[in-house]
């Protein structure tokens, strides 16, 4: 409990920074949307000489882009694409520091189990980005209720909302993981950045594409925003894969943990 205290405290600051940030990125971008809706029309012809692969590729639909949901939805895939990089850079930087910063052996030699050790950690890891979607979608629905132009299906937009814990669930398992497996990281900014952006291109090429066996590749292809709005749910095949995907990453990163070398230098 000690440990997860810590982890939680050492943490605080980047959480909250990254939870106003993300607010602040919906916030900035719902602002436009009363100027958008007015224009409506206008910005359908603009969208309808643009090519339908490019449109794809940002996430733009032009029969729904007009509407709330149908805009958060587009402005969300960004929100998504910064929550993954929060969850990723956590989950690595958070078993990783003890070795960068070489106090894992004192940390290990400590009476307390290696299974107690990073359950610890994920468990605060999990707290804190429980604590981010807490406040960003707070604000954003705020945000939505003073800019909505008509009445919206308030459950979708929850749902959507919801996706971006799930996301980040994915990624901090992933973190975690990515940590154990290159112990000897100096840093784990480039391993976050890079492995985000490589999903996150792999979901614009399946986007633009069309090819459907790409969704099983990159997480943010698990939760399809027009789905959920039109349906008012997930497609479980993908939540099961993107459960499938956390479970792996968890069994891996304790079979590791249990058993590395202890590395000091």
């Amino acid at each position: 409990m000690n440990m997860y205290r810590h982890e939680l405290w050492a943490n605080r600051k980047a959480t909250i920074l990254w939870s106003l940030s993300l607010a602040g990125v919906v916030c900035l971008m719902l602002a436009m949307f009363p100027t958008f809706s007015k224009d409506a029309e206008t910005f359908k012809e603009v969208l309808e000489t643009m090519p339908d692969v490019m449109l794809k590729a940002i996430g733009l639909q032009i029969d729904s882009i007009t509407s709330l949901l149908g805009f958060y939805s587009y402005v969300f895939m960004y929100v998504t694409l910064c929550g993954a990089i929060q969850a990723m850079h956590l989950g690595a930087s958070i078993v990783s520091k003890e070795t960068r910063e070489k106090t894992a052996d004192f940390l290990l030699t400590k009476p307390v189990a290696r299974g107690v050790v990073l359950t610890s950690k994920a468990l605060a890891a999990l707290t804190l980005l429980v604590i981010t979607n807490v406040i960003y979608f707070g604000i954003a629905s705020v945000i939505a209720t003073i800019v909505q132009t008509e009445s919206y299906s308030y459950g979708a937009f929850t749902l959507v909302s919801l996706t971006l814990l799930f996301i980040q669930l994915i990624f901090l398992a992933l973190g975690i993981a990515a940590a154990l497996l290159f112990p000897r990281m100096k840093t784990v900014l480039p391993l976050s950045l890079g492995t985000v952006f490589a999903f996150f291109m792999i979901s614009a090429i399946g986007t633009s594409s069309g090819d459907s066996k790409l969704r099983y590749l990159t997480p943010f292809q698990y939760f399809d925003r027009s789905y959920i709005i039109t349906h008012g749910g997930y497609e479980a095949v993908y939540v099961v894969v993107g459960a499938a995907v956390i479970a792996v990453c968890t069994i891996f990163s304790f079979f590791r943990y249990l058993r590395r070398d202890v590395h000091v230098g």
